[in-house]
């Protein structure tokens, strides 16, 4: 196994243990968790739009594709599912730490935040590599048109997959319960602060 397949692989502990980090060092404050959790809340919304087209393939444990996915969100951006996931964890790490420390503060958010870019930074080349060897030139012809990180308005519409509400229920359990642990985390915080 190699360490892209291995990241792949575990990427949901890898970027468990941030948000454990925030639910057991984080000090919110009101004003932190009005300002965050709106924006957590926005990033989950943008990660079940992405879902919703690309399917439950997204929750295995090596990098799967029956088709390409070039609608929804993906005609805006290439990684939409892990934008929504980054701006969810910005949230919760603003909404976790406004009683903390300056440094601390720093600590937790950008740690958490780094913590996600890198295994980011390791399984997107995997993927894109996975999905160049299998949907050749109709894949190169989607990164000429299409960013990875930063969306743009397409040029184009595709209409090839429809979104999916049924995949929500099938594919995101797990993203649920851990937004749902991270709410009930930050409950309990901002009760006891």
């Amino acid at each position: 196994m190699t360490q892209q397949e291995f990241v792949f692989k575990n990427r949901g502990l890898f970027l468990t243990l941030p948000a454990a980090a925030l639910a057991i060092f984080g000090r919110p404050s009101a004003a932190s968790i009005a300002l965050g959790l709106p924006l957590a809340v926005a990033g989950e919304l943008i990660r079940c739009w992405a879902v919703g087209y690309s399917g439950a393939t997204t929750r295995n444990d090596a990098v799967t594709a029956p088709e390409l996915v070039t609608s929804g969100p993906y005609g805006y951006v290439r990684n939409p599912l892990y934008i929504g996931n980054f701006i969810t964890a910005a949230g919760f790490a603003i909404a976790f730490t406004g009683k903390n420390s300056d440094a601390a503060r720093l600590a937790l958010v950008g740690g958490s935040l780094v913590a996600m870019a890198a295994v980011y930074a390791i399984i997107v080349p995997h993927e894109e590599a996975f999905l160049r060897s299998k949907f050749g030139a109709a894949y190169e012809r989607y990164c000429e048109r299409v960013p990875r990180l930063i969306p743009q308005r397409p040029s184009t519409t595709s209409a090839q997959v429809t979104w999916d509400a049924g995949t929500l229920i099938q594919a995101e359990s797990k993203t649920f319960a851990l937004f749902g642990a991270m709410l009930s985390a930050l409950a309990v915080k901002a009760r006891g602060a």
